[in-house]
């Protein structure tokens, strides 16, 4: 386990757009953590990172968005918001992420306890945030991410 400081929103998004420019197909981000902890804006970054399309904006209300690559980029981003889904995997099960893994990189927002039977293979981010408004990330590897460089 590895854990980073990120004093600011930026820095949570800048965080994110470094693992996005190491990530690939088949990848699969779980991120935990309360609200206002900076999920959402680590996928921004993420996004940024990989070369998406795009705005990225919390997904809660259509649980599931897809962004394509820009021009040269061959990597889709689906960014999921599992908070809706309470822990009913046969929902989950309805969004086929299993499918886009294979093609694409998935962030599961609230994907905790939810979403790693999608793969055995994924990183874990719980992000805090403190009294003090700043915020950490805990990076947990599983499987062949314990082999990868963080950036850290």
């Amino acid at each position: 386990m590895k854990t980073v400081e990120l004093p600011l929103v930026e820095d949570t998004e800048e965080f994110g757009r470094k693992l996005g420019e190491l990530v690939r197909a088949g990848d699969l981000l779980l991120l935990a953590g309360p609200l206002g902890a900076g999920k959402t804006a680590f996928v921004r970054g993420l996004a940024r990172g990989m070369g998406v399309q795009g705005r990225v904006s919390s997904p809660t209300f259509v649980v599931a968005r897809v962004h394509e690559p820009a021009e040269g980029r061959s990597v889709r981003l689906v960014h999921v918001d599992a908070y809706r889904l309470g822990g009913h995997l046969d929902e989950l099960d309805d969004l086929d992420l299993d499918t886009d893994l294979v093609d694409a990189v998935v962030a599961v927002e609230w994907g905790e306890g939810v979403a790693e039977r999608l793969n055995d293979d994924h990183l874990l981010i719980r992000l805090e945030r403190g009294i003090d408004d700043v915020r950490t990330a805990q990076l947990i590897p599983h499987g062949e991410w314990a082999g990868r460089n963080l950036p850290v």
